[in-house]
């Protein structure tokens, strides 16, 4: 019985991740304005049905999907802060934002990010990615003025990368982080 089980598990997480999958890429075709649950379920191709069971609303589903993005980015930061050069690891992940994925997950996570001023669980969101991102900063004995500016900037280096990819040079983002952290 524990193998029907654990199939069954899987197979719905399977399923889950293939709804949030095709949400990231209808975003990115059309915008959170483009996501339903009849349009997502098409993505994945899974009847609609199955889109209501795993997320009985589009804010859940988009709300899973942001938390879901900013999971990755998060671990992302993390990968960069070990690297040996942490801000040339950010550099690529900022230059990589725009690039690929043809900026899918940028735009779901921007998009989202802008329902924060909403409050509540898009909020919550925002600030986990600005700890995440504060936390990375941190390392360079910023206080706490300038700390602020360089998360804001490098929220805007993403914002840039995704509306503009082909302005963005990583020597250019490599400057200006090394810049505003003096390093």
């Amino acid at each position: 019985m524990t193998g029907t089980t654990d199939g069954r598990l899987r197979k719905g997480e399977r399923r889950r991740r293939a709804l949030i999958d095709a949400t990231v890429r209808v975003i990115g075709r059309a915008g959170v304005a483009g996501v339903s649950q009849r349009v997502v379920a098409a993505e994945a191709d899974v009847p609609a049905s199955a889109v209501t069971y795993y997320f009985p609303t589009v804010d859940d589903l988009l709300l899973t999907v942001l938390s879901d993005v900013n999971a990755a980015y998060l671990a992302r930061l993390d990968d960069a802060a070990r690297a040996d050069d942490p801000l040339d690891a950010l550099t690529d992940v900022v230059v990589a934002a725009g690039r690929g994925d043809g900026g899918a997950r940028a735009a779901a996570e921007l998009e989202l990010f802008a329902l924060a001023g909403r409050g509540g669980p898009w909020q919550a969101e925002y600030e986990r990615w600005t700890a995440g991102l504060e936390r990375f900063l941190g390392r360079y004995d910023l206080d706490g003025e300038h700390l602020a500016l360089a998360s804001v900037t490098v929220d805007g280096l993403f914002l840039r990368a995704y509306c503009l990819p082909h302005l963005v040079r990583p020597a250019t983002v490599r400057a200006v982080l090394r810049t505003l952290t003096g390093a």
